[in-house]
């Protein structure tokens, strides 16, 4: 969820200077190797995450993933509308209750950090809401990390709704410098609109109470802000709460895309036959005959979000403000790999789920029967050979081989590479199934921001201050 963050292109070429450095060509030319190296890891089943400078000679590539963990399974304190993980309880037939056991929650540390290359491994902790599992659960979770890390570096994110964070929360987040994902859709009356608790109570207050102090303790945090049908057309108050009242500088932005049977048939599950045809009512929503929920968000006004907060961030947030998508896109005009999943070419190694009861999925958004890939438990399941398993990387080259030709002959394949699977759900002009919902809102984004893309790159390549 945070990798794009953590390992933020411009966000670390800004902190070292290279925007303002004559040798920024330099650094290109040396990278050029490194990625050309990227593009190749489907085939041998690995994820670069970093170059040492002994690879140089070994031409081994790092093996590294990323694994969401949800030690509390959907348990939340909120019903969301728009929540995809609350019915996953059922769905997996889970009878458990409680947290993640303690010998699991050790075994899956201990595997994780051993199974990696890399020098630093991250670990995400998400829900539900994670922070039900309380304060001892997390200390339990450091002295474990502290016992297994060897000579390797430990980072923590926890993606939150905020609601249970107080002063000793921040504290200890402050202390173990854990990186903080938290949910919020923009101002109150926007908020409110959906992210709501089972009573149908408001979150805002608790959220924005939330923020304010993880300023005050330091903790740094991301906001993620979900842009369905409440928020999708008001970008310009959703992109000044965030980056002026709340003073967010690191944002992510979810399109909500859920077909209207999103808790019974899994991603890629669908029958093509009931598939619409881009650009009917049907293919959009609130529309009687519209196969996705009346909270979802219109792909053009998907694209118009997109179109309206680019401006925004151009003319006021470039080299402040760090954008998921923005700052995957400045990579990709630059020909290397995409910052994050949806936007790449192939993916399975960035969002594999671990549920509380050990089961393992191909990815956070395929938690269904169809995807689950073993269990933890299981003596012959390691989690590293379950990440590279054939299945596992059949599963993340089927995002680029399942394209439509539609996608194919799309002059910005290169950036959107048919987003992300789980919304391939419409069928082209000429009947083609597979092709994204969000496809005409996507097109008309890239073709706004391509001019302004090209000049960024291009001051980067020159190395001329931006």
């Amino acid at each position: 969820m945070y990798q794009w963050l953590q390992d933020s292109y411009i966000f670390r070429l800004m902190s070292r200077g290279i925007f303002n450095t004559r040798g920024f060509g330099r650094v290109i030319e040396g990278l050029t190797s490194y990625f050309q190296e990227v593009t190749r890891s489907c085939v041998t089943g690995a994820t670069p995450m970093s170059l040492p400078a002994s690879m140089a000679q070994s031409r081994r590539l790092i093996r590294s993933f990323h694994v969401i963990a949800k030690p509390l399974g959907s348990v939340c304190n909120l019903e969301c509308t728009y929540c995809y993980y609350l019915h996953k309880k059922d769905l997996l037939r889970d009878t458990t209750t409680g947290a993640m056991a303690d010998d699991l929650l050790e075994t899956f540390i201990r595997q994780y950090i051993a199974s990696q290359d890399a020098d630093s491994v991250t670990f995400t902790w998400h829900g539900g809401e994670p922070a039900l599992l309380g304060l001892d659960f997390y200390r339990k979770i450091i002295r474990l990390q502290q016992e297994h890390a060897g000579k390797k570096q430990i980072k923590n994110n926890l993606q939150t709704n905020g609601i249970l964070l107080d002063d000793a929360w921040c504290g200890f987040l402050k202390e173990h410098q854990f990186l903080v994902g938290l949910s919020i859709d923009g101002p109150k009356q926007l908020h409110d609109r959906f992210r709501v608790s089972k009573g149908g109570v408001p979150s805002f207050d608790q959220v924005y109470r939330a923020a304010r102090l993880l300023q005050q303790y330091e903790v740094p945090f991301s906001t993620l802000t979900v842009v369905s049908s409440s928020n999708a057309r008001h970008p310009e108050e959703v992109y000044r709460f965030l980056t002026e009242d709340l003073e967010s500088r690191q944002l992510q932005w979810i399109p909500c895309v859920e077909p209207k049977d999103f808790c019974t048939t899994a991603p890629g599950r669908w029958d093509p036959a009931g598939m619409p045809v881009l650009g009917t009512s049907a293919a959009s929503p609130g529309h009687p005959n519209s196969v996705v929920t009346d909270w979802s968000v219109d792909p053009d006004d998907w694209g118009e979000f997109l179109c309206r907060t680019f401006d925004l961030w151009y003319q006021n947030g470039l080299g402040t403000v760090v954008i998921n998508w923005f700052e995957s896109l400045v990579r990709q005009w630059m020909r290397q790999p995409a910052q994050i999943c949806s936007l790449a070419d192939v993916c399975g190694r960035s969002l594999i789920v671990l549920e509380k009861d050990g089961g393992l999925y191909s990815c956070e958004h395929f938690v269904f029967p169809q995807y689950r890939l073993g269990n933890l438990r299981d003596t012959d399941c390691r989690l590293d050979d379950v990440v590279y398993s054939p299945r596992q990387r059949k599963f993340g080259c089927n995002k680029r081989d399942s394209l439509p030709a539609y996608c194919k002959q799309c002059s910005y394949c290169f950036a959107c590479n048919g987003e992300c699977p789980k919304n391939r759900f419409i069928k082209t002009p000429d009947g083609q199934p597979g092709l994204n919902y969000l496809c005409p809102g996507i097109k008309r984004f890239l073709a706004h921001a391509d001019p302004y893309l090209r000049w960024i790159t291009t001051q980067l390549y020159r190395s001329i201050p931006v």
